[in-house]
């Protein structure tokens, strides 16, 4: 099978995840693309989706809000992404918490993602991020320490961490698409 993996990262987590579901589609005998969306060009869209049998998208919140590349490449390809197998990544920090209205705030974005776009996932799945010290300035840096702290993280300002479950989204690859 074909698999499109196509994907919208800012600090690179959702690209290291993206990857790594290629990884785990190809052993499974998969033939996988992956698409940085950020790499299209907004007035042309060289996609051709008829060749993909099935389709994962990724993108990561900031500020609660999904990247603008991946709500138009989803607005774009809504049909074609409707009529075949898919699972939309949704990578954010709330995912690690336990806070039920952040988890709740994440079941909204992505219903409103949904209408927004015309694309209804097979699946959606909300991934736990990654605070990525080393690419953020002093003040996204300091903003970050500051979250962490009212969550009562304990982060080292000169480290990235990351809270992704990583044998979780092995076991995800592992028997999608079904």
């Amino acid at each position: 099978m074909t698999i499109l993996i196509a994907y919208a990262t800012t600090e690179g987590q959702t690209r290291k995840i993206a990857r790594t579901c290629a990884d785990h589609l190809t052993m499974r005998g998969h033939s996988v693309e992956l698409l940085s969306l950020a790499d299209l060009d907004d007035a042309d869209d060289p996609v051709d989706m008829s060749r993909f049998a099935a389709v994962i998208l990724a993108g990561s919140l900031h500020g609660m809000r999904l990247q603008p590349q991946l709500i138009r490449f989803a607005t774009r390809h809504a049909a074609a992404l409707n009529d075949r197998p898919s699972l939309f990544l949704m990578v954010s920090l709330a995912a690690a918490g336990t806070d039920p209205q952040e988890h709740k705030d994440l079941a909204r974005i992505a219903s409103e993602f949904a209408q927004i776009s015309g694309w209804t996932p097979g699946q959606t799945v909300q991934v736990a991020g990654a605070f990525r010290f080393t690419q953020y300035d002093f003040f996204k840096s300091l903003a970050m320490r500051w979250i962490a702290h009212s969550k009562g993280e304990v982060v080292d300002p000169h480290a990235d961490k990351e809270y992704t479950d990583w044998a979780a989204l092995a076991a995800l690859m592992a028997r999608w698409p079904a």
